[in-house]
C-alpha cells in the first residue's frame, strides 16, 4: 500500500494557498514538505499539524492506493 496527498493538494487549491503557505501555518520543515510532495511515508505528527492548521480529519487530505505488486 502506498499513500497519496492528491486530496490535499486539492484543498490547498480550493482555499487558494501555497505550499509554502501550509508549511508556515502548519510549521513544517521544507524536509517534511519534500516528503509531501513525493507521496511519501511522514510521521503522524505531521499529518496532526497539518490538520489542526487546515481544520480537516486525514481521511481529507490522504488516501491509501494500491501499489501495483
Amino acid at each position: 500500500m502506498a499513500v497519496s496527498y492528491k486530496k490535499l493538494w486539492h484543498i490547498l487549491l480550493d482555499r487558494d494557498m501555497k505550499k509554502k503557505d501550509l508549511q508556515s501555518a502548519a510549521g513544517l520543515t521544507s524536509y517534511a514538505m519534500n516528503k509531501l510532495s513525493r507521496d511519501e511515508d511522514v510521521t503522524t505528527e505531521i499529518l496532526g499539524k497539518i490538520c489542526k492548521a487546515l481544520d480537516c480529519t486525514t481521511d481529507d487530505i490522504m488516501e491509501f492506493v494500491s501499489d501495483g505488486k
